[in-house]
Order: C-alpha cells, then structure tokens, then sequence
C-alpha cells in the first residue's frame, strides 16, 4: 500500500487541479457551439447555488428546503426595479441582497429563538417560500401569476452595465460568480466563523458546552447564505428574461439547489461543482435522448435526479467528491 500523500503535496495537486479547471473553464466559449455553453451556463449556476446553500446546511448543519424563496425575492426585486425605473441592476441588487437577508434572518430567528430545528426548520423554510409564491401570484406591479417579463436585447448587443448581451457574457459572469463563492467559502472555512459552524454541525449541544453562542453563528449563517442565493436570482431574472412565481419559487427550484452539494459531497467545497456537473450534464442527456428517442415521459428529469440521489446515499453516502479526492491523493476532501 503507498504511502499517503503529504498535506503540501496534496495542496499543491488542489491548487494545479484548480488551476487547470480554471483554465479550461476561461477557454471554453472559444472552444463549444451555443448548446454546450449553455448547458455549461446551467451547470456554473447550480454550481453557484449549491454553494451558497452549502454555507447553511454543509458548514453549520442547517437544512433548508426553501431556498428558491431567495432567488425569486432577489430576481422579482431587481428586475422590478430595472422594468420600472430603469435601475441598473448593479445598483437593485443591493436592495436585493438587504432584502434577501433580512427575509432569511426573520425566518432564522423564528426558528432558533424558540428551538425549532432538523426537520422542523426544513419545513418553515418551505412554508416561508410557498406564502411569498402565493403573494407574487397575485402581485399584479409584477405580472402575478402571467408573469413579469423584461425586454431581449439582441445577442450582439453588450452592455454589461444593464446586463444585457450574449450567452457568452452571461457565462463569464457566472464563472465569475462561482469563482468569487468558490475563494469566499474557502476562507469563511478556515474562519473562526468556520470552525464554529463545523462545531454546531457535529454536536450543538456540546458547541453550546463550549462557550460557543450557537443562536448568534447559526444566524450568521443563515445571512449569509440567503444573500449569496439572492445574487443567483438576479443572474436567473437577466439570463432569462422571464419571471413566474409558480416557476421561481416552486419547491422543485429548492431541490435542485440542494441537490448539487449533495450529490458532490455536502460541506465541501468542490462537491457544489462536481455535483452541479454530473447532474447537469446527465440530466440533459437523458431529456435529449428521450426526445431523440419519439417518446414523452412526463418528468423524465426528476425521476433522474431520483435514481442518482438513491445511488448516491447507498453507494456513496459522503457524495462523490470526497471518494474521488481520496482516489487523486487529495486528502479526505472534506475542506477542498
């Protein structure tokens, strides 16, 4: 058996395996057609999403199934103002993410203050973003349930300042975007935040023990996270141009969030990335084969994402990720 790799040299094969990606990730619009870099798109949003929930749930062991309530607030919120006032969303989206962040520590003061946790807090998350779905639908300044639209702009056209332009400006934003959560999640890991949160995750009541006030790290936490998932809602009301509360507040928008950090390895870092990959790349293959095949299969994706989570749990219960960081001489993977 080979000894294992040093933690310099594992750091060193993270950093080149980053770089590497980085690398091809710049390069890749010169190198794909307009299908593959939209799905590419797809994959850095989850990507991004799967990030900012695993701040909740991976680091401070809070689980949220409601999550599609900070991308929709955040999307309707900068969209509106832009339709409306014509505010560049550079400027809405800090209304957004004060928004956002608000809504989020209500609803974990709600829970933390009068001990409503596990399952429960899974469940208040849910309630909070299914009334705001049901408020939109009948909020006629942005559309209700017919929708809130904002106008397409040519593909040629650029105007970063508006946020109007092509796929492929759309794509370096996102990259940008996951680039800036990959780098933010890494230090609030090494943060004393970090190491708090990793403590309430494992055993809360010997956090407690230690001195630790779990009420005010959980709602840091909780903060923070909603106002990462705020920005992906501004990203998703520019990118597609079209808003509908039934759509962006669903709760199948909340797990296919979730899903990324899981399948990957909720926690980690990379895990949100590898698992927004697989799931995307696999999920769009199926429909195209499906449809490629002459047959309709009403909910062909989310039986998909049912049969990989029931893989996942039975084969590979930390996600995948951490097995293949161990495999690559990574580490545990459980920090990378």
């Amino acid at each position: 058996m080979s000894a294992p790799a040093s933690p310099l040299f594992a750091d060193r094969r993270a950093i080149g395996l980053l770089l590497a990606l980085l690398a091809l990730l710049l390069a890749l619009p010169a190198l794909v057609n307009s299908y593959i870099l939209s799905v590419a798109i797809l994959i850095l949003y989850f990507a991004y999403t799967g990030q900012a929930w695993n701040v909740m749930m991976g680091f401070c062991g809070q689980l949220s199934l409601g999550h599609s309530l900070y991308v929709g607030v955040g999307a309707y919120t900068v969209a509106a103002l832009f339709v409306h006032y014509q505010i560049s969303p550079w400027v809405g989206v800090w209304l957004a993410v004060v928004i956002c962040t608000l809504m989020g520590l209500v609803i974990g003061f709600l829970a933390f203050r009068f001990g409503i946790g596990g399952t429960y807090f899974a469940l208040l998350t849910i309630a909070f973003a299914e009334f705001t779905r049901i408020g939109f639908d009948h909020f006629d300044w942005v559309g209700s349930s017919g929708g809130f639209f904002l106008k397409v702009e040519s593909h040629g056209t650029l105007d970063l300042l508006n946020l109007r332009g092509s796929p492929t400006m759309f794509y370096y934003l996102a990259l940008a975007m996951c680039a800036a959560a990959f780098v933010f999640c890494a230090w609030l890991l090494k943060s004393r935040a970090g190491y708090y949160w990793q403590a309430i995750r494992e055993n809360e009541e010997a956090a407690q023990a230690l001195g630790i006030n779990t009420f005010r790290w959980k709602m840091l936490a909780v903060g923070i996270s909603s106002a990462m998932t705020s920005l992906a809602g501004v990203f998703f009301a520019f990118y597609y141009n079209n808003l509908f509360p039934e759509q962006i507040f669903n709760i199948s928008r909340s797990i296919e969030i979730i899903l990324g950090p899981i399948i990957g390895g909720i926690g980690t870092l990379f895990g949100p990335i590898l698992g927004a990959a697989v799931l995307t790349i696999l999920a769009d293959g199926i429909t195209e084969l499906v449809a490629a095949m002459g047959l309709e299969i009403p909910g062909v994706k989310q039986v998909f994402y049912g049969v990989v989570l029931l893989l996942v749990v039975m084969f590979l219960p930390h996600g995948i990720w951490p097995t293949l960081a161990r495999k690559l001489g990574l580490g545990q993977g459980s920090g990378k």
